[in-house]
């Protein structure tokens, strides 16, 4: 199959699960554009509706994606160069653009294991930070990362861009911030929350345990009852004259905190 014209009910389609939130839900869909972030979401399991390919904005296919989505029974579009301009959302397209299942996000069924490492994001406001952070999660071997109050969805294309595809390589979940905290009670996780006032100094916190790292929005931080629940609350250290680090550096340095600690303490090894 192949489409030509921008006036095509399939990209008024696209478009409108690029733009809408709603849309997205009522399909139960997310856009994944790029073929590197194609080839992670297909390497973790994920399994397209249908993918759009522009031959003439691609560089190839080195790792066989073409075959590979087929194998997998979804349907493959190429479009014009004109088309593609319409549903694409990246600022230089490569020409691959797949419509997948949305990755699941009950917090009710998410299991995380016997010494979990949890990252929880409460209500982070802007795509590109959910996006940045989960990308660091995945690279820090993170159990699974909560959107608590969220401001966006995780199938929002710039979240799945910002990720590099790893929403589909991390367990996510999202949830009212009441709904988040008894789950972190249930799970037997202590919660850690992230000030920059009275906390004590991050690595001075036990983080080898089965531990929530909790972060607040880019604005204001964590609320006062995330806050009067934390088991310890933790500082990062600052020596300039800012007052707070974008909310992404933030939990980047809490993970890879974490990591530090559990490898030294022998509950971590590094990859092969």
């Amino acid at each position: 199959m192949e489409i030509t014209s921008p006036a095509n009910p399939r990209v008024k389609h696209l478009v409108a699960l690029r733009r809408r939130r709603r849309a997205r839900d009522q399909a139960a869909v997310t856009l994944v554009e790029g073929y590197a972030e194609l080839d992670l979401a297909l390497a973790a399991g994920a399994r397209p509706r249908s993918v759009y390919h522009c031959p003439e904005l691609a560089g190839g296919d080195p790792r066989g994606v073409l075959s590979r989505v087929a194998g997998l029974g979804a349907e493959v579009i190429r479009v014009s160069p004109a088309v593609f301009g319409k549903i694409a959302y990246r600022q230089a397209p490569d020409g691959w653009l797949a419509v997948l299942p949305a990755p699941p996000t009950d917090l009710a069924r998410l299991t995380v294991g016997g010494r979990p490492l949890v990252l929880i994001c409460e209500g982070v406001e802007k795509p590109g930070n959910l996006g940045a952070i989960l990308r660091t999660a995945d690279a820090a071997g993170v159990t699974a990362v909560i959107a608590a109050d969220p401001a966006t969805d995780w199938g929002n294309p710039n979240v799945v861009r910002a990720s590099k595809g790893t929403v589909f390589s991390v367990k996510v979940a999202a949830a009212e911030s009441g709904e988040v905290l008894r789950w972190v009670t249930g799970a037997g996780l202590a919660l850690v929350a992230a000030t920059p006032d009275d906390g004590v100094p991050l690595t001075g916190a036990d983080l080898t345990g089965p531990v929530a790292l909790a972060v607040g929005s880019e604005s204001t931080g964590l609320p006062p009852d995330w806050l009067a629940r934390a088991d310890v609350r933790v500082r990062i250290p600052m020596f300039g004259r800012v007052d707070s680090l974008n909310v992404s550096a933030s939990a980047a340095i809490m993970m890879y905190e974490a990591v530090r600690q559990r490898l030294a303490a022998g509950v971590m090894r590094l990859p092969a």
